[in-house]
């Protein structure tokens, strides 16, 4: 199976725009029960059920506490432009392109490709052992980089596209979308179980205020429908920030040059894991600001993979005719004291370059 398939770029369709307006309609949708949310829970039950100042006061409070916290979150969801790969470093020239097309086989695509990437900072590899290439952007993609087919570009760190969202969760927000599924929980739940007593009182024939009394009995039922199943999908993101996984490397595990794959690959513990996606600065941990490490185009290992990051294969060192000497004799340099000689060794080679720095007979007496 070929590596390459069609370069060109894909021609917009004609309904592009009906497209991206279809896009919309799940944002749309949520828009429009967070409004009818905020009616339904600031006038109906705090102006017109809950008769009590004080209360109604801290209802209102803590309600638009959690409400700015979820629409803010969600906003920097929704805008926060996704991680693209820069064309500069990672795409393939015109003429490499063309070498890949007129490739024999697959394996004359490899070494292309890995030539290319030689300087890269690219350890993941195709199942094939390939250099991991997007054939639509035309472009060497970087780790942890994916191809959306809903945004038509490569996502840094792509985690899936949410289309209650708009977008593509990656590298730049996925911040922003682990909190706003924190705090939509804790809107929810907070707007359930406040509007609880109320809603008892109507099935108890209790309550008063005509027609808008069912506004507060759907708001309960909505709530309380969005908080059970937020929280699985909550929970479930945060078990993979701990883990330091993405949606799609845990269906398929990332695979690594000389290693192969490996769901944990990434993994640096639970702390630096976390503090990968939201910093280390803890006053900023629970605010949609962003603070994630990195650029997105390159991330820490674990030390089995590190090994495999210098390039040792013949594909990517280039040709060997290049090299200089005879193989015969060797240059080597000179040593003036112990002193240099320690310097170049590193302090893990001391004991050893003793040894062999001494005479032949104090060696034979240390065998002995």
């Amino acid at each position: 199976m070929s590596l390459t398939g069609n370069y060109d770029q894909k021609s917009q369709p004609t309904c592009h725009c009906c497209f991206r307006l279809l896009r919309w309609i799940p944002v749309a949708f949520i828009v429009a029960v967070i409004g009818w949310s905020y009616f339904a829970y600031v006038v109906q039950l705090c102006f017109f059920s809950v008769t009590s100042i004080a209360e109604r006061a801290i209802l209102l409070i803590l309600f638009h506490l959690f409400f700015l916290m979820f629409m803010w979150s969600y906003y920097q969801t929704i805008f926060t432009p996704i991680g693209t790969v820069p064309p500069k470093q990672f795409r393939i020239p015109p003429s490499e392109v063309d070498k890949l097309n007129r490739a024999e086989n697959e394996e004359a695509q490899k070494r292309i490709l890995e030539a290319f990437a030689r300087e890269l900072p690219v350890v993941n590899r195709t199942i094939t052992g390939a250099v991991r290439y997007c054939e639509k952007c035309q472009h060497v993609k970087p780790d942890r980089c994916h191809h959306c087919s809903v945004c038509g570009v490569c996502v840094l760190k792509m985690d899936h596209h949410c289309p209650w969202v708009g977008n593509c969760i990656g590298f730049t927000n996925y911040k922003f979308f682990i909190l706003f599924l924190g705090y939509a929980l804790t809107f929810c739940l907070y707007v359930a179980l406040s509007s609880l007593p109320y809603f008892l009182q109507f099935w108890q024939g209790e309550l008063e205020g005509g027609m808008g009394r069912f506004h507060i009995v759907f708001l309960f039922f909505i709530a309380a429908m969005f908080a059970v199943s937020l929280v699985s999908l909550f929970v479930y993101h945060i078990y993979l920030v701990t883990l330091n996984r993405t949606t799609l490397e845990a269906f398929r595990a990332p695979i690594f040059r000389g290693t192969g794959p490996d769901k944990n690959g990434f993994s640096l513990g639970r702390l630096s894991n976390f503090q990968e996606v939201f910093g280390d600065q803890k006053v900023l941990w629970f605010l949609p600001i962003f603070t994630s490490f990195g650029d997105g185009l390159e991330y820490p290992i674990q030390a089995q993979h590190q090994r495999a990051r210098p390039s040792t294969s013949y594909a990517s060192m280039g040709e060997t005719s290049t090299s200089v000497g005879d193989g015969v004799s060797y240059p080597i340099r000179c040593m003036e004291d112990e002193e240099d000689t320690e310097s170049l060794l590193g302090a893990d080679s001391r004991q050893e370059f003793e040894i062999f720095s001494r005479s032949d007979a104090s060696i034979v007496d240390d065998i002995h």
